[in-house]
């Protein structure tokens, strides 16, 4: 789409806005129906688009995209008229006769970026919070996911209010010409490189956002606990999706004394789910495209693995793939992996575990197994990053109820449930007073016996 077709397209949804359309719990609530209609009756030509994209199976896409996204959706509707309702606050004897309240105002017209990785629900879920907050919406898909992004354009247009929601289709250039115009909040998920050209373009307008990024996800296995289930749900969490997951683990530190007993689970747990060839497993991924293949390829050129580690170009193919001997200084513990290659790192101690963290940016999740509480204690009290989810993962993100985002480069701000509904609002204070009585005592001129006055009612009233 050229920019003299999308400036009409962004001036038709300012005057939707302004003449109040999106502002009704009804037209909300609507809405937020009118999506859940698109992915109930649009289901299987959703199951094909992201398999097409991704070679992924029906039960994957029903449980990380429209399984998820419609339980957001009902979370929303059974909460939208408790968000929405203002909110009182008491008022110091000093203001009296008044009341005061404050209220979550939409932004307006908000920009949406969303991610290759999971091209359904990470466009969709920050829209049913900017819906449900009341705002118009122009949404991005990624060009890299072709089908879903063309379901997406052609789909929502005939179940969404063309006046206030649009999709726009497009490449790199698409969504910098988009960045050029001015937007009420932006809201992008994608690498830490492009984040920092959506901040840099939002600080032109001073556009608040919201940006969800990455990172390395660490996984920690302590001394204590069933390394056997630990085995099986990190194999399942770093593999689902062909590792191409924003807060899988991306690598493990596991006690010396139970490194080669979770190597072992883990690939136990790689031949249950994926069978003794994963290529053949209608429920293992492929890599979105070639570019992340041929990066991925060059990864594990580097490295030595335990189990895995067979690659097919044809069908941009890397089987799931446990790597040992790895070190802090490997090539690939330099950057986040995004694909089935998991680092197994062993430790000593909790210190040891602490200081290598430490060195690192803050990732957006940290995942701990053990059994012993004072340890999990001093892991979630000693480290920094988004979200913690002990003894399971990537769960804390499926919770409407708690907040989901990231922290320093990991990204900032957050969503889902009430934290998306607040994202996408603003907080706007009223103060109501009578007009009566109107006391000289607030006015010049200030002499020192009105001073003394002032001074202590302030301080005894406010």
């Amino acid at each position: 789409m050229q920019k003299d077709e999308i400036l009409p397209l962004l001036a038709l949804l300012r005057e939707s806005f302004e003449r109040g359309l999106t502002r009704d719990h009804s037209w909300r609530r609507s809405r937020l129906q009118a999506l859940e209609a698109f992915l109930v009756e649009r289901e299987e030509e959703i199951a094909t688009a992201v398999h097409d994209d991704f070679r992924k199976s029906r039960a994957e896409t029903f449980l990380t995209e429209t399984g998820y996204l419609r339980s957001e959706i009902r979370f929303a509707l059974k909460h939208l008229g408790s968000w929405m309702k203002p909110r009182r606050v008491s008022i110091p004897l000093i203001y009296q006769p008044g009341d005061g309240w404050y209220a979550s105002e939409p932004y307006g017209v908000v920009l949406i970026i969303g991610a290759w990785n999971y091209p359904l629900q990470l466009c969709l879920a920050p829209l049913i919070s900017a819906i449900a907050a009341g705002n118009c919406a122009v949404v991005k898909p990624s060009e890299q996911a072709p089908h879903t992004s063309a379901l997406l354009a052609e789909g929502l247009s005939h179940y969404l209010d063309r006046n206030a929601i649009a999709v726009i289709e497009g490449g790199v250039d698409v969504s910098r010409t988009l960045l050029e115009e001015r937007f009420d909040y932006i809201f992008f998920t994608g690498s830490r490189a492009t984040g920092c050209e959506v901040m840099h373009a939002a600080a032109r307008h001073l556009t608040p956002l919201t940006l969800e990024l990455g990172g390395k996800c660490p996984c920690i296995v302590d001394l204590e606990g069933d390394v056997r289930v630990a085995a099986r749900r990190i194999v399942w969490a770093k593999f689902l999706n062909g590792g191409q997951t924003c807060v899988a683990p991306d690598y493990v530190l596991v006690h010396r004394k139970r490194e080669q007993e979770l190597i072992g689970y883990m690939q136990q747990a790689i031949t249950c789910f994926y069978g003794d060839d994963p290529r053949l497993s209608p429920d293992y991924p492929r890599i979105v495209n070639d570019h992340n293949f041929m990066r991925l390829e060059g990864i594990l050129a580097d490295s030595s693995f335990r189990k895995g580690g067979k690659t097919d170009p044809g069908e941009r193919y890397i089987a799931p793939t446990i790597l040992h001997d790895v070190t802090l200084d490997s090539v690939i513990m330099q950057s986040e992996i995004f694909g089935p290659l998991l680092p197994v790192i062993a430790y000593e101690d909790l210190d040891e575990v602490f200081d290598t963290l430490r060195k690192g940016n803050e990732p957006l999740a940290l995942y701990l197994f053990s059994s012993d509480r004072n340890v999990q204690e001093r892991v979630v009290r000693q480290t920094r990053s988004g979200g913690v989810c002990i003894n399971d993962l990537l769960f804390h993100a499926a919770i409407h109820s708690l907040p989901f985002g990231g922290l320093g480069s990991s990204g900032f701000g957050a969503y889902h449930g009430r934290a998306g509904f607040e994202t996408f609002s603003f907080q706007r204070s009223v103060l109501r007073r009578s007009l009566c009585p109107d006391p000289d005592l607030r006015y010049p001129p200030y002499g020192k016996k009105k001073l003394s006055i002032l001074k202590r009612l302030v301080t005894l009233f406010h």
